[in-house]
């Protein structure tokens, strides 16, 4: 008993063709909203990271 080749949906792990990324059009939606959210953790996580060295480089170098 031999499966054909196939991939497996991104979102809900439904299978699919090789030629596809996802099952439908919600799950591609649901992994398009994912992907922004993670950009948007990414970039306050950035700044965050850059106000810490803001902050930082201030008090080391502030003269006294």
């Amino acid at each position: 008993m031999a499966v054909e080749a196939h991939r497996h949906c991104a979102i809900c792990g439904k299978p699919i063709p090789m030629t596809e990324s996802f099952c439908s059009d919600k799950c591609q939606e649901q992994y398009q909203l994912k992907q922004e959210q993670v950009a948007k953790q990414r970039k306050i996580l950035y700044a965050v990271v850059l106000l810490f060295v803001i902050i930082w480089a201030v008090m080391v170098f502030k003269p006294f």
